[in-house]
């Protein structure tokens, strides 16, 4: 499963939840946002919010991957093997 996440780097705290982007008329889901209190140096933004996104979803870091938006604040990942139930916590969190 694919996802798209918004990483925003500098927080006061570490939090995911919320949509960056309206939703389309195709039905198509904003990325959701991920704040993370690293900045965007030498991708300690990009870590520190793939292991929060692992965290909020309750999967191992290892079954997360970054597809694309290595050096961007908008980013692809997959997760591998996706847990039954995944697709409503997304929704949850993208809820706010």
């Amino acid at each position: 499963m694919r996802i798209a996440i918004r990483v925003k780097p500098g927080a006061s705290r570490t939090r995911v939840g919320g949509t960056y982007g309206a939703d389309d008329a195709q039905g198509a889901e904003g990325a959701l946002v991920v704040a993370v209190q690293e900045r965007a140096v030498e991708g300690k933004a990009t870590n520190a919010a793939l292991k929060a996104l692992a965290a909020a979803l309750d999967v191992p870091g290892r079954k997360i991957r970054l597809v694309s938006g290595l050096t961007s604040r908008d980013k692809i990942v997959e997760i591998l093997d996706p847990p039954p139930g995944l697709r409503q916590r997304l929704d949850s969190l993208r809820a706010g």
